[in-house]
């Protein structure tokens, strides 16, 4: 298979994988919160949002197995961040397969900054 179809394909579900999942999100969110009154958004404190819980991925783990809808949400952002990481992940493969050396580096070099970023380096 053509790399480049494989990288097309690859953001092609990644992007509608990730709304499938965010969409669960929501329609978990609307069954368990949709008849509920709109709270009072004049003053909004980030404790009380529970950061843990949506911010690590043992917290959104746990709240998928909970079927909590903000992390179904979360996942689904997750899952759009990781798809052109993805794409530039393939395309360091494709490449180094075509002994394109120059922008085997530029793209392991920007894989690396994206990936040292993402795990806080």
């Amino acid at each position: 298979m053509n790399i480049q179809i494989l990288i097309s394909r690859t953001l092609r579900i990644g992007v509608s994988v990730a709304c499938v999942i965010a969409a669960i999100g929501g329609a978990i969110y609307l069954w368990k919160h949709g008849a509920e009154t709109m709270p009072d958004y004049t003053g909004f404190s980030y404790d009380e949002a529970h950061p843990q819980e949506y911010t690590t991925l043992s917290g959104i783990w746990a709240g998928i197995r909970a079927m909590n809808a903000q992390s179904w949400i979360q996942m689904g952002v997750i899952a759009l961040l990781l798809t052109p990481i993805l794409r530039v992940a393939l395309s360091l493969v494709d490449f180094i397969k075509e002994h394109d050396w120059i922008y085997a580096a530029i793209t392991a070099i920007v894989l690396s900054i994206i990936i040292g970023n993402s795990v806080g380096v």
